[in-house]
């Protein structure tokens, strides 16, 4: 993958691909993704998306890897409140529903099964999580398939729900009884 930019104006424009990219693949994921959307939406060209990014699929990589590093900045894992993680997430997932619709099209035209993304954040939190296992204060179990647990349930309104998807226009009184409910339910998943 080429060497990022390392001047400010070329720390602007590759900032301006990466958002443009990732509206533009999370909603058509990467075969329906056209380049010429996303240079136009960054004001841009395509030497230097191809320069920057390498190819349409070194950008999907690379918007990927800054979705996730943006969620796991904005919902800081606890490994002993992880009731309250689960409920960051949902918030995030409100924010930027866009996270979850690229982590579909990771699973749907990338990584059909197996660990979604090996990211060293992830190793941190597993960690965590045995830690608070060895403590007594989280249920016995693969830190892995808790971990996975707790996701999917703080998910249960995002953009991939079957059921229902939340939207931040609604009623802060719906999404505050959602938080007791997913807040609720995890303490009870994880108790000892």
């Amino acid at each position: 993958m080429p060497e990022p930019p390392s001047t400010a104006r070329g720390t602007a424009t590759s900032r301006r691909i990466l958002d443009a990219a990732a509206e533009e693949f999370a909603r058509r994921g990467i075969a329906g993704a056209r380049v010429e959307r996303i240079i136009e939406a960054a004001r841009t060209n395509k030497a230097q998306l191809y320069g920057y990014f390498g190819s349409k699929e070194g950008l999907f990589d690379a918007v990927v890897a800054d979705c996730v590093d943006r969620i796991t900045t904005a919902a800081p894992f606890d490994g002993n409140d992880l009731a309250e993680w689960a409920v960051r997430l949902y918030d995030q997932y409100l924010i930027h529903p866009e996270l979850v619709r690229l982590t579909t099209w990771v699973r749907l035209e990338r990584r059909p099964a197996g660990l979604l993304f090996d990211h060293p954040e992830n190793h941190a939190k597993v960690a965590a999580i045995a830690a608070a296992q060895a403590a007594g204060t989280v249920r016995a179990g693969d830190p892995v398939d808790l971990m996975a647990m707790i996701i999917a349930m703080s998910c249960a309104w995002s953009p991939v729900s079957g059921i229902y998807t939340a939207t931040p226009d609604e009623p802060e009184a719906d999404h505050e009884r959602r938080r007791a409910l997913l807040r609720d339910c995890v303490r009870r998943a994880i108790a000892p």
